[in-house]
């Protein structure tokens, strides 16, 4: 299988990433089930790339449908070290404005019974996410979007809501209150399963609205929402473009490519040969065979 270093994952409006060369379609089966659609291979600014359809091509996946840990488990299976996820989100504050993107460094859970980890059945582990993002990829990505001359937003906390309806005024109004910045519906998955896998992961969050908080709210139509996805998938095409190239120039500095390294509980001995087998491109390095 050909091994990548950079993943790119795209959410509403980035189905697909302008500028790739030498293209490959890669389908590739996980313990985990496949993920939402094959992998699109390429090269991107002189550096091999996987780029992945979120919500499958067509849009056909709900958030609370998709197989979050088949895409990242894939992920890792490619050989990939850094993530750059690209997701629409709704501003839950006046200075973030439609077509600004947002690089979070912090996520809030409000989603419902979905499966956000690896383990389980047999093997436990605690990872550390304190800090959920990788701050060296973010400042990456805040550095190719200011070069691109996009409006950014470095920092800030996207609220990881349900759906598939979006918020009550009620709700809308309390995570205001509660100091949150965007809601979207799928990265907070991606970003556990991401450290769980060690692997670099970062969202470029495209504000296309105000969710219903705003008192301009009513005069948001579907065209405009179309509008502005359209505009944030040119704009977030050159934040990666740039990205990748800086990437293509580097090393990985951080530690999370050892983030399971004091994380597994279960005693060595206690883990089957099953588990082993299943979690093996990421727990290899440390239970073995």
């Amino acid at each position: 299988m050909e091994k990548v270093q950079i993943g790119i994952i795209g959410g509403s409006g980035l189905y697909q990433m302008e500028g790739l060369s030498d293209l490959r379609e890669l389908s590739v089966e996980t313990p985990f089930g496949m993920p939402s659609d094959n992998f699109i291979l390429g090269t991107l600014e002189g550096s091999r790339v996987a780029f992945l359809a979120r919500h499958g091509r067509g849009h056909r996946l709900m958030p609370g449908e998709l197989p979050f840990r088949a895409n990242i488990y894939a992920m890792k299976l490619l050989g990939v070290q850094w993530i750059i996820s690209a997701s629409a989100v709704g501003s839950l504050q006046e200075q973030y404005a439609p077509t600004d993107i947002v690089i979070p460094d912090q996520f809030f859970d409000r989603t419902r019974g979905r499966i956000s980890t690896f383990f389980g059945d047999g093997i436990v582990a605690h990872i550390t996410f304190a800090h959920p993002v990788c701050s060296d990829l973010s400042e990456v990505l805040a550095a190719a979007g200011e070069s691109s001359g996009v409006k950014i937003h470095r920092g800030g906390t996207y609220l990881c809501m349900e759906g598939p309806a979006f918020s009550t005024l009620a709700e809308s109004k309390l995570y205001r209150s509660w100091g949150m910045d965007v809601i979207g519906m799928t990265n907070l998955q991606e970003a556990k399963l991401a450290r769980e896998a060690e692997v670099c992961y970062a969202t470029l969050a495209l504000v296309t609205d105000y969710d219903c908080w705003h008192p301009d709210h009513d005069a948001v139509t579907v065209d405009l929402v179309i509008e502005y996805l359209n505009k944030n998938s040119v704009n977030a095409q050159k934040i990666i473009r740039e990205a990748v190239r800086q990437l293509g120039q580097s090393d990985r500095k951080c530690q999370h490519d050892s983030a399971l390294k004091n994380a597994i509980l279960t005693h060595r001995g206690a883990i089957s040969q099953e588990a082993k087998y299943r979690l093996r491109a990421i727990i290899g390095k440390y239970v073995g065979d």
